[in-house]
């Protein structure tokens, strides 16, 4: 009997592996050489760098960043111990008939910072997708309950009714339509002939109406039937924009619904994954699907095959009984090449998680993933499903009080196809329930079911709990994109967005749930130490405000803290820079990087460190002693053209905060005169081969971060850094610098 075509096929990176195993051994066994130099040199020798205990202090946190620098490394090295990549072959799929069935969340908070149209382009491209229609379920939560995004609904509602059927007829491959219309050539229309140009013409007419009509809506701030929002709250809103229909073109249409939970100021709302649960709840409800896709407002569907490729892994039996997720990467349309702020986010989605599907599979990233349903029902995998039915009709208590939900959990609804008339308005009745701010109390909602409320990185969260349980995950990086996002294209977003991540992630990370301790006991070893790393990161802050400071300041005051150039151990501290920095650049060319992308993402990483990580870092603590409450402060999606053209000319643009900026500037003044003080004091005292180290970290740290200098002295733009923050930074880094002095000297 012949053997059936394959679904996928996972493929073991030989070379990478030997490669990065051999880099751990050397690169290990430098740095425990390190350690044994300075172990011994505190231990015997500790007064030959200075009698000042302040001094052996200074030398004391060198060495303890250090420590947590080795530390946080040998946590990464998990990523690099066997990463993977996977090829699908959709056309071994079944029938369209045997496909399971899919429902599409869609989240939308603030039509001021996420503009309407990108939502809509979202909702448009997730209908458009390569898949049964009717067995496709949009939903879109808006959470800022605005009475333009509902009317955008009705408006996308009535012009997917020709999108989706011009798509499909004529097999388009760019299926959200902002994108469609600006690159004409991409479909050959020369090469279709005219029934494609007129077909093709119809539909531009339609949705520049369509967009014309949404603009003047949002100038004018009323809509056909306006909703409003008092001051206590907002109620519930779920209105069946399509249904499951067929067109008058003779094609079915997928269901389009919009869902607005209610809110109320006496109720906490959990945020984005509060937002999710409501859907989940909502589309059990209405469609039930075995399987979700969860897109951020932003993220198109560029591909419109995802689908088709998700399913090879949830449909291969030897997968299946245990996979929960599927992750596609995070690509954005927006980046430019050069790409200053790092928004490519490359570390993470071309090589860390490549290394986790080797293993148990990446961390779930917020977006772009397909996600059995059941997984989040809060069922191990090795469960029963008979048995798991059985018990949450007796455990009420788990999912709420709605029978109709529950029993739409086992598979039991009837009334789950809502375009009959005898049980939509049940239907509807049920989901509005399920929408409320009170559905939640005295559930496991976001404590053992659904998207969890433990951190304000849910994803992670969630994604940490259902490995621990048991179920495992696949990444899936086609070579076209699957999804594109628009990316943070300016400092200030980007500083806001990773400081949100880092307070979420260093909340999990000195929690009970910290990933070496709790997930170690759950979970491989290398998969736990993936889950560490990628919590603890952010307290790179501590090392790199380290190393920042307390070198710098003991050069200017003529104190070593590192090896004599004559001296061997030199080799060892040269050893682990250059390593560090070659295999860096060593995986950036391999993802089709440069130069200039080793470089960003080093001074980003520096920039990150000294700023958003250092304040996220703090939120936690903050958090944990209960001085202050978690915060969610959505990324702006709104462009300003000025933003955008000094990001395209490879500009920074200064504009953030006060707050955020001080810590750059002020570090960056500091090492400018320590740089130049330390150079006049080797100098004066002929002391080059004790300071080469100290000297040499503060002229990388100045070359790294010339962008800060620039924006200080040479420009004059509305980008360049505020004489006011200048000012202030001189001052701190002149404290600094003589209460340093004077403490030194003691």
């Amino acid at each position: 009997m012949a053997k059936s075509s394959p679904l996928h096929l996972c493929h073991v990176q030989s070379s990478a592996c030997i490669i990065n195993r051999s880099h751990m051994i050397l690169h290990s066994t430098a740095l425990m050489a390190l350690i044994y130099y300075r172990a011994s040199c505190f231990f015997n020798d500790a007064k030959s760098y200075s009698t000042s205990t302040v001094a052996i202090l200074a030398w004391f946190l060198v060495f303890a960043s250090e420590l947590l620098l080795s530390f946080i490394w040998t946590l990464g090295q998990a990523f690099r111990w066997r990463p993977t990549t996977r090829t699908v072959f959709p056309e071994s799929l079944p029938e369209d008939t045997e496909l399971p069935a899919i429902d599409v969340l869609i989240c939308t908070t603030d039509p001021e910072k996420e503009p309407t149209m990108e939502v809509m382009n979202t909702v448009l491209s997730a209908m458009a997708l390569d898949y049964p229609a009717e067995k496709l379920n949009v939903y879109l939560s808006d959470d800022g309950g605005s009475s333009l995004t509902l009317y955008a609904m009705r408006e996308a509602g009535a012009f997917a009714s020709s999108w989706v059927p011009f798509c499909k007829d004529y097999n388009v491959k760019t299926r959200y339509p902002e994108g469609y219309f600006t690159a004409p050539k991409e479909d050959d229309s020369d090469i279709r002939g005219i029934e494609f140009r007129e077909a093709r013409q119809k539909v531009q007419e339609k949705y520049n109406v369509f967009e014309e009509g949404v603009e003047r809506a949002m100038e004018k701030g009323r809509t056909e039937e306006s909703r409003r929002t008092n001051a206590q709250g907002q109620p519930a809103l779920i209105e069946v924009i399509q249904e499951n229909t067929v067109s008058k073109d003779g094609v079915c249409m997928p269901r389009l619904v919009y869902v607005s939970r209610e809110k109320s100021l006496s109720h906490p709302h959990h945020f984005k994954a509060g937002a999710l649960n409501v859907l989940l709840r909502v589309s059990g409800m209405m469609s039930n699907s075995p399987y979700v896709l969860v897109l951020d407002c932003d993220m198109y569907c560029s591909d419109p095959t995802s689908a088709r490729q998700a399913m090879c892994f949830h449909l291969d039996r030897s997968l299946s009984p245990s996979l929960s997720f599927v992750q596609f990467p995070q690509k954005f349309r927006n980046i430019s090449k050069n790409d200053i702020y790092d928004s490519r986010l490359r570390n993470f989605f071309t090589t860390q998680w490549h290394g986790m599907d080797g293993l148990r599979g990446p961390i779930l990233s917020g977006t772009c993933f397909y996600m059995r349903r059941e997984a989040l029902y809060g069922s191990p995998p090795i469960q029963s499903r008979k048995r798991l039915y059985a018990d949450i009709m007796e455990h009420r208590d788990t999912f709420g009080p709605s029978d109709e939900f529950i029993k739409s959990i086992c598979g039991n609804c009837k009334c789950s196809e809502i375009n009959e008339d005898d049980c939509k308005k049940t239907v509807i009745e049920e989901a509005r329930s399920l929408a409320s701010c009170t559905y939640e109390e005295h559930t496991k909602w976001g404590e053992k079911v659904g998207f969890l409320y433990y951190s304000v990185v849910e994803d992670y969260f969630t994604g940490f709990n259902l490995h621990c349980e048991g179920w495992n995950s696949v990444y899936c990086d086609p070579t076209s994109p699957a999804f594109l996002g628009s990316g943070t294209t300016n400092l200030n977003d980007m500083l806001i967005q990773v400081r949100r991540w880092s307070a979420g992630l260093v909340d999990v990370g000195i929690s009970r749930f910290c990933p070496i301790i709790y997930g170690s006991l759950r979970m491989s070893l290398l998969q736990s130490m993936c889950y560490a790393e990628v919590a603890l990161f952010p307290l790179y802050c501590l090392p790199v405000w380290c190393f920042a400071t307390i070198p710098q300041l003991c050069l200017l005051n003529g104190i070593s803290l590192y090896p004599k150039v004559s001296d061997l151990w030199f080799i060892i501290f040269s050893f682990i820079f250059v390593s560090s920095i070659t295999k860096h650049l060593f995986e950036v060319l391999l993802a089709g990087g440069s130069f200039k992308t080793w470089r960003n993402e080093q001074r980003l990483w520096m920039m990150k460190s000294v700023t958003c990580h250092l304040y996220g870092s703090i939120d936690a603590i903050m958090k944990k002693i209960g001085i202050k409450e978690t915060s969610f402060i959505p990324t702006n999606k709104v462009t300003d053209e000025e933003q955008i053209k000094r990001y395209e000319m490879g500009v920074f643009d200064f504009q953030t905060s006060n707050r955020l900026l001080l810590p750059l500037v002020t570090l960056a003044i500091l090492n400018m005169i320590c740089f130049v003080g330390g150079i006049v004091r080797v100098i004066k005292d002929g002391i080059w081969d004790e300071m080469f180290v100290q000297v040499f970290l503060s002229f990388f740290g100045l070359l790294m971060n010339y962008p800060i200098i620039e924006g200080m002295v040479l420009r004059k733009d509305k980008g360049c850094i505020r004489p006011y923050v200048t000012v202030l930074s001189v001052v701190c880094a002149v404290m600094f610098l003589a209460v340093g002095s004077t403490v030194l000297k003691v």
